[in-house]
């Protein structure tokens, strides 16, 4: 099984945030765990940080956490998930639609795959294996 992570689990997980759901937070923090981190997520999350929306003090350190974590593959942003974003209209922000369909990619590859997220937009559609 892969896990797919949202900007609110990464940021929530690294600041020990007690809104991260404990089945995310378990996924997290396993040793085994395969973590796919898409490019999107990371962006986003860098943005969060540099604009003090988080207690993580600089975007630095999301950059070296990922860095040091094995565990971690980050998905690039790419034609195939640009594509795949053109097929969920029922997810409405730009950001969680790449996020969603790097699931979905992945997926699309034989891939057992769940997202790791608590966004309402993202779960209502029911495209995508939620785990929170």
């Amino acid at each position: 099984m892969k896990f797919v992570i949202d900007t609110h689990a990464l940021i929530w997980f690294l600041e020990g945030n007690s809104r991260l759901g404990s089945n995310a937070k378990a996924v997290l923090s396993h040793p085994d765990s395969q973590l796919v981190i898409p490019a999107t997520t990371l962006a986003e999350a860098v943005w969060i940080v540099e604009r003090g929306r988080t207690s993580i003090s600089s975007s630095k350190d999301i950059i070296a956490a990922v860095k040091a974590d094995a565990r971690v593959l980050i998905y690039p942003l790419n034609q195939e998930i640009i594509e795949m974003t053109m097929s969920l209209s029922a997810i409405n922000e730009m950001h969680d639609r790449q996020i969603a369909a790097t699931a979905l990619v992945l997926a699309s590859k034989g891939e057992m795959v769940q997202l790791l997220t608590c966004d309402k937009n993202i779960t209502a559609s029911s495209l995508v294996p939620i785990l929170w």
